[in-house]
């Protein structure tokens, strides 16, 4: 029987699962949000609480404690000064689990896991050696226009095309009647007969 076993296995043994988790956990304080499957998303909420809890008391031997789960001393630190302060006035439930459905590979129920603090701001990054970032000329906005009116464009260009190749004719051939017009009228009158039949 496995009575008060609240231990989720996750198919995984207990060193890497502790292993996983705490790299979650890391990923969790470091971008604020984590999207993963459901279980684990759980677990990972029970292991964040809990180090966030132990950030807001603040003692040496709280950091040594939290450093144990993650190994980076840099966000160490950044768990108890930035984080756990955000957190001073409220007792647990620093996370939340949002269910976003389901995955189609392999029909998993996947969430995603955020702390309940406020977006930071983004800064403007900058370039080499502190150098402000170089300015870029403003891009030209172009509409797009729809399909239909670039096909009635181009069927209008080439109506257009065609209505001054047909004057082009009607002109030649106009010049062509006048020119045996004025043949004719030099011509003899027996030969205007001739034509005229």
């Amino acid at each position: 029987m496995r009575h008060g076993k609240k231990v989720k296995k996750l198919g995984r043994t207990k060193s890497h699962r502790k292993a996983m988790l705490a790299n979650m956990a890391a990923s969790l304080f470091m971008y604020r949000m984590i999207k993963t499957t459901e279980v684990k998303a759980k677990e990972v909420r029970r292991l964040a609480e809990k180090l966030i809890t132990l950030a807001k008391r603040g003692d040496l031997h709280a950091h040594r404690q939290v450093y144990d789960v993650i190994k980076d001393r840099k966000l160490v630190k950044k768990i108890f000064d930035e984080i756990a302060p955000k957190f001073s006035d409220r007792e647990g439930g620093y996370t939340r689990v949002l269910r976003l459905g389901i995955r189609k590979g392999d029909g998993a129920s996947v969430s995603v896991v955020e702390l309940l603090i406020e977006k930071p701001p983004k800064e403007e990054k900058k370039g080499k050696k502190g150098k402000a970032a170089k300015k870029t000329k403003p891009e030209k906005k172009i509409e797009a226009k729809p399909n239909k009116e670039k096909e009635k464009e181009k069927v209008k260009a080439k109506a257009g095309e065609v209505k001054e190749e047909e004057e082009k004719i009607e002109g030649k051939e106009k010049e062509v009647k006048e020119g045996e017009e004025t043949d004719l009228e030099k011509a003899d009158p027996e030969e205007k007969n001739k034509f005229n039949k």
